[in-house]
């Protein structure tokens, strides 16, 4: 089983305004909604490639409830804890004629060790040997920095294959206790080596340095550039796919979610790569957080090209 987890989901509305500009007046053209949250937007793509997941989190007040009645709509099994407070709603500018995507995100409700503390609980005792837990996404208000390390330690313990995409404090405290997959983009791994990492050499390097360190497996996502896709014993990088942009929001939680979807189904280095890269593009395709078809994955399976490293 994969169990996704989202500390700090969000209700993503994504509205589409020609010519955003500040200090000024602006039209919305279209607007749509979607449950947000890196977590659920991972759960979201698993269940189009064919796959199930059960997705966790921690939801608050009447936007809790929409992200949770959403999630049921999109046939996404759910273990949501309700806490109090209201979960927050994140804003996603799209403008088609510069070619922009802005966020603006909302920094949630405060939630309490003991929320914590009783979902990790409740998801130790579930997971079987062998089984996957997506750590992903930023921490709400309240959770300590080292939530990530203590989450991956313990279902580490429990038996399951960890995989980790977080950012700063988040995915430093969480390296710590070597979880099987992490997945930064080329910015995220460049903060956490403190320099900047500009050439694919340079990401390959600092990637290796986390297999060293006990990590099996670390994928680096660069946008329109393509990903790396590094292990112990292998390194592929693969080639971005061009393709007309609808939102880049969710892009790398696609990834994610092919990666574990593929991990879960046993699928070889060469198969892994080309269903990750061609995952990340099919949503990149579409509007808001909405996860792409499978058939609309397939397409572009044909066109994806990558080499050994």
């Amino acid at each position: 089983m994969i169990y996704t987890v989202t500390l700090n989901p969000a209700l993503d509305k994504t509205v589409e305004i020609p010519n955003f500009t500040l200090d000024a007046v602006n039209r919305i053209t279209t607007l749509r909604t979607d449950p947000g949250g890196k977590g659920l937007n991972v759960s979201k793509v698993i269940v189009k490639l064919g796959g199930k997941s059960i997705a966790i989190g921690v939801l608050g007040g009447t936007t809790g409830r929409r992200i949770a009645d959403a999630m049921d709509a999109l046939g996404v099994e759910t273990d949501f804890t309700f806490a109090e407070g209201e979960t927050r709603t994140n804003l996603k500018v799209v403008d088609c004629v510069r070619h922009t995507n802005t966020d603006l995100n909302e920094p949630g409700f405060t939630v309490t060790q003991d929320v914590l503390d009783g979902m990790l609980a409740a998801l130790t005792n579930k997971i079987q040997p062998g089984d996957i837990v997506v750590l992903s996404g930023s921490l709400p208000k309240g959770a300590p920095v080292n939530t990530y390390g203590i989450w991956a330690a313990a279902c580490d313990k429990a038996g399951a294959r960890v995989f980790l995409d977080a950012d700063g404090q988040a995915l430093q405290y969480g390296l710590e206790t070597k979880p099987y997959l992490v997945k930064p983009n080329n910015y995220e791994l460049s903060r956490l080596t403190g320099r900047t990492l500009d050439t694919v050499e340079d990401l390959l390097t600092a990637a290796r340095d986390i297999i060293a360190q006990g990590v099996k497996r670390v994928v680096v996502s660069m946008g329109g550039d393509g990903a790396l896709f590094v292990s112990e014993t292998a390194a592929y990088r693969a080639e971005g796919l061009k393709v007309p942009v609808g939102s880049t929001v969710g892009a790398g939680d696609s990834m994610v979610a092919a990666l574990a979807y593929a991990t879960e189904q046993g699928l070889d280095d060469g198969v892994t790569v080309a269903l990750a890269v061609a995952t990340s593009a099919a949503n990149v395709m579409c509007s808001g957080s909405q996860a792409a078809e499978r058939s609309a994955v397939d397409e572009l399976l044909p066109r994806v090209t990558f080499c050994a490293l």
